[in-house]
């Protein structure tokens, strides 16, 4: 587990714990074991970040740390259906409440809205979460190696393949990803920005990828703009990327997304389908 004594992300997750306790205050833990127990319908995240050519998981998010909000007229539904329209894979929903001015309600109402898989993208310290995350639709959520120890970050993965959700499990450096890859994880993401200095650096994936198993899914997040970016980490091998702030900038975020993925097939030799 990283020191993030006085870094973002130590406050967001001082935040989050928090939040957690007062979630718990309100709705008992038993409560949402029962309705995961009983939640029926899954999409399978990993299949479609698998289709041999690069997928995309587009993002909603209303604001966040590095640049504050980005959307007034966050219309959830609207975005959920455009990116779906214009090819995304996967969606990613920002569910803290903080930072991000995001909720599960958010996710519920994206997912409600389309037929692909839906990530739940927040910060992951507690099993409550992960049984909340399931109850609330979720197909896959988001851990962060650097905010959770080796044990925690074993014991959580195992939750989810008993809830039958996917875990994309975030790394930063080559440390990170070793544990990653100890603990288990079969979808590993590695995050370009730096956690203390908020910058981004695209090389962080090209530098981390050889460490990635051939038998896990590979996928780069954070600060990819344009088809030459795609190409590049196409050619290093990744599955998937993750992208919000480049959508959540653009006056449409859908057409955004269909301007991106027709300049990657028009320049990218792809097999597979998109």
């Amino acid at each position: 587990m990283v020191d993030l004594s006085g870094t973002c992300l130590g406050k967001i997750i001082a935040a989050r714990r928090r939040r957690v306790e007062e979630a718990q205050a309100s709705v008992a833990l038993e409560t949402l074991q029962r309705a995961a127990a009983a939640r029926a319908e899954r999409r399978d995240f990993a299949a479609a970040l698998s289709r041999g050519a690069l997928q995309v998981i587009a993002e909603l998010k209303r604001a966040s740390p590095s640049r504050g909000i980005m959307r007034e007229d966050f219309r959830r539904d609207d975005i959920a259906r455009s990116y779906e329209a214009a090819g995304a894979s996967a969606l990613s929903v920002l569910t803290e409440e903080r930072y991000f001015l995001g909720s599960l309600a958010d996710l519920e109402a994206a997912r409600a809205a389309v037929r692909l898989p839906v990530l739940r993208k927040d910060f992951i310290i507690a099993d409550y979460q992960i049984y909340e995350s399931a109850a609330a639709g979720a197909d896959a959520l988001l851990l962060i190696v650097a905010a959770l120890s080796d044990e925690d970050l074993r014991s959580f993965l195992e939750l989810c393949r008993d809830l039958r959700i996917a875990a994309l499990v975030e790394v930063h450096d080559q440390i990170e990803l070793q544990r990653a890859v100890q603990a288990g994880a079969a979808i590993i993401g590695v995050n370009n920005r730096d956690l203390k200095t908020l910058e981004v650096d695209l090389a962080t994936s090209f530098r981390l990828r050889a460490g990635i198993p051939a038998d896990c899914i590979a996928v780069s997040e954070s600060g990819i703009k344009t088809w030459e970016d795609l190409y590049r980490i196409a050619e290093a091998g990744y599955h998937a990327v993750l992208i919000g702030e480049r959508f959540m900038t653009a006056a449409d975020p859908g057409l955004a997304l269909r301007q991106l993925l027709d300049s990657m097939r028009a320049h990218i030799p792809f097999s597979g389908e998109m």
